[in-house]
């Protein structure tokens, strides 16, 4: 195994500087073959609440079933729509809940709490899901961040993206986040790269090396005399972003590693490039990444259809059904599918109900989430649905029951108590949740 040592030996003898795609591939491999590795989890966020209609419950033939037809996938009798074929090739690896069955229909008080499972309240600060599995499965010595968010776009509530009451040493590293440029259709190499990493123009590396000690010894005073939570954030968040910039682990960013086929098969955008990013940080233990998916050319609201659904589900579904599928198959090839949950969901789904502009409006009392690769079962369908999409008929599911579900699938307790920005413990799932029967492996 290569360890940090012989990477700075190898790196000073000239061995990594003009490519490191030799060493990279070997690092990672033995990564994921080494049987202390801790398990993984990529979320796959579809921001606005994509349709289950449209999607993973297709009702074809109703009034409410839409244009799209179903489609066979590799798993006799589970049929999702055509527009992912990709996918329902990877359906063993899958397992698709047809009964979410939640109760808030506005989008940031619903994005709240599925990524936090709990309801927004002050002056608690509940901490995302991605903060959460990097405090219990993170190494506080590792090089790169324990939580990565790729294209992160917050939109109506900025409230369920953080670490809360965690702190800012469990906050995420934002990769390519925006909240008001427009979606990035042919990513260049810096849209996904770690900003400010090498010293500015003119300064060297001991120039650098020189300014940060000052900086520190600066600082250190300030954080004696002014000790507070706000303090040690900028401290931390400091340590963290010099740690990554001196680390040779910095490469996994770099994803001119990779092959251009392998690169054209995830898709030249900024949705299947941050798919891609994230396989590479699962390679090299980092517990929890999170690539969103929201408005692209032709879906400029994102999942959120009120109008022309159907036009943007074509769109948003041809840069879905690439990424993901790939991503499961590449997980596959490199033996990190069975300690790599994948996890596709957005804040609820579309009424069944066409509307006179061709949408589908708000609705979380019947919706569907996908969870797959390691830790879960795959190969099957969890509930059902009235033959319009309307009620759930079967095993009904809540939030906190889906992120309990999460959690026991990658090896995280969810009766753990934390200690509150209140001064009160709180579970990491409230006490009522209980991982859906069947799913977990």
């Amino acid at each position: 195994m290569l360890t940090r040592r012989d990477w700075l030996r190898l790196t000073a003898a000239g061995a990594l500087g003009a490519s490191a795609s030799g060493w990279l591939p070997a690092l990672a491999s033995t990564a994921a073959h080494d049987p202390k590795r801790k398990r993984s989890c990529i979320l796959l966020w579809m921001s606005g609440g994509p349709s289950q209609i449209d999607t993973f419950d297709p009702k074809p033939g109703t009034d409410t079933g839409g244009p799209f037809k179903a489609i066979d996938t590799a798993v006799p009798g589970i049929r999702v729509t055509e527009l992912l074929p990709t996918v329902a090739g990877q359906m063993k690896h899958l397992t698709v809940v047809r009964s979410m069955a939640t109760k808030e229909g506005d989008h940031g008080r619903a994005t709240y709490q599925l990524r936090t499972g709990y309801a927004q309240q002050e002056p608690l600060q509940y901490p995302t899901l991605g903060s959460l599995v990097s405090k219990e499965l993170g190494d506080p010595a590792a090089e790169l961040p324990g939580f990565v968010s790729i294209a992160s776009r917050r939109g109506l509530n900025d409230g369920g993206f953080g670490a809360g009451y965690l702190g800012a040493n469990y906050a995420p590293l934002l990769i390519g986040n925006s909240d008001n440029d427009p979606y990035v259709p042919t990513p260049t190499a810096r849209a996904l790269a770690v900003p400010d990493l090498k010293p500015g123009p003119g300064v060297s590396l001991g120039q650098a090396e020189a300014r940060l000690t000052l900086l520190g010894e600066q600082n250190a005073g300030f954080a004696e005399e002014y000790a507070s939570a706000a303090v040690s954030g900028v401290s931390a968040a400091y340590d963290r972003a010099v740690r990554l910039m001196k680390s040779p682990a910095r490469a996994a960013f770099d994803l001119d590693d990779e092959p251009a086929a392998l690169r054209d098969r995830y898709g030249r955008n900024l949705f299947g490039q941050g798919c891609l990013l994230a396989r590479r940080l699962v390679e090299r233990n980092v517990p929890f990444i999170e690539v969103f998916l929201g408005r692209v050319p032709g879906a400029f609201g994102g999942w959120d259809t009120h109008a022309k659904n159907f036009d943007a589900l074509k769109a948003l579904c041809g840069i879905l059904d690439p990424a993901w599928g790939t991503l499961m198959a590449d997980l596959t090839d490199r033996g990190l599918i069975d300690t790599t949950a994948v996890v596709w969901m957005g804040e609820f789904g579309r009424t069944p109900r066409i509307n006179g502009g061709s949408g589908r409006d708000h609705y979380p009392t019947a919706w569907s989430v996908v969870l797959g690769g390691g830790g879960i079962k795959g190969g099957q369908v969890v509930g059902k649905t009235d033959k319009t999409g309307g009620t759930v008929e079967d095993r009904p599911v809540a939030g906190p029951d889906l992120l309990a579900t999460v959690c026991a699938a990658i090896g995280v307790d969810p009766t753990k108590q934390h200690l509150s920005n209140i001064g009160r413990p709180i579970r990491v799932v409230e006490k009522n949740a209980k991982p859906i029967a069947g799913v977990v492996a």
